[in-house]
């Protein structure tokens, strides 16, 4: 499936009605990973204090940077220790709203609030459901990505950003150990050969793969024509299957050889394309 459309919409607004779609919180999503806000195609970038999820799974968001990266202008005020913010969109729009009052106004006329705006370590935090709710704007929740992604042009946007996956982190550890000679039976840094290569990298994410080619190719993972990051590849040299590599996409993998120790090779080249026997998805 297309990663666009695993994207699913937090709050459609004005714009669909909530029957219309399916909606999620973004407490679903791993805290700890950090949230990122998207506006149109560029992801909002954020120098000091960050967005974050609070207990009750609602997206808080400093409030400058986002609503400055919608293109509005924003005019501060402090009255006995309450800060009431202003902020004006290039058609002359006004939303005000201040730090623990649950009310804003826009263009004057008052709109309640779930929640209202908040004042943390000097970063004053809005919820993300004001841009939604209040101003109106499409807002769809990635979960898988963890964006929040603000379509104040009325359009649905693809993410500007994707989380690295399982096999994209494996793609990159069997990159960086390139260069590494060839030792017969080697399994470490010291040296490898080919399935102690693959063996060495699933196992820094908890996988364990049988020890040899042959039997990598036998017992494991499901048989799959079209290749994807992080598949293993199969070749005969010889009459048996004696290679194994690591399949990094766009043609290229990555494997332990006899002739220049661990290498990227194209498994369209006319070595390895004549010897190519399959593939095995384990992820």
């Amino acid at each position: 499936m297309n990663r666009f459309w695993k994207t699913v919409v937090l709050s459609c607004a004005v714009w669909m009605s909530a029957s219309a779609v399916h909606t999620v919180h973004a407490s679903a999503y791993p805290a700890e990973q950090g949230v990122k806000i998207q506006v149109n195609d560029q992801l909002v970038q954020f120098p000091e204090a960050r967005p974050f999820i609070d207990s009750d799974g609602q997206t808080l968001v400093p409030m400058r940077p986002v609503f400055e990266a919608m293109g509005y202008h924003l005019d501060w005020s402090l009255d006995n220790g309450q800060t009431t913010i202003s902020a004006q969109d290039v058609k002359k729009r006004t939303m005000v709203v201040k730090t623990g009052a649950a009310e804003a106004q826009l263009d004057g006329k008052p709109v309640k609030l779930q929640s209202g705006a908040q004042m943390r370590q000097g970063t004053v935090y809005v919820p993300l459901r004001l841009v939604s709710e209040t101003l109106g704007y499409i807002v769809q929740w990635d979960n898988d990505n963890g964006i929040a992604i603000i379509g104040q042009d009325g359009n649905y946007h693809a993410p500007a950003w994707y989380a690295q996956t399982q096999a994209d982190k494996i793609a990159e550890t069997a990159k960086s150990l390139t260069g590494i000679r060839y030792v017969w039976g080697g399994t470490t840094l010291s040296g490898f050969d080919c399935s102690g290569f693959v063996n060495f990298v699933f196992e820094q994410y908890g996988i364990d793969l049988p020890r040899t080619s042959r039997s990598m190719y036998d017992t494991v993972g499901q048989s799959v024509i079209g290749l994807q990051t992080g598949d293993l590849v199969f070749f005969n040299i010889g009459k048996v299957t004696t290679h194994v590599g690591i399949y990094l996409g766009d043609g290229q993998f990555v494997s332990a050889t006899t002739s220049r120790g661990t290498k990227i090779d194209s498994i369209y080249s006319s070595y390895w394309s004549s010897k190519f026997i399959g593939a095995k998805r384990i992820l």
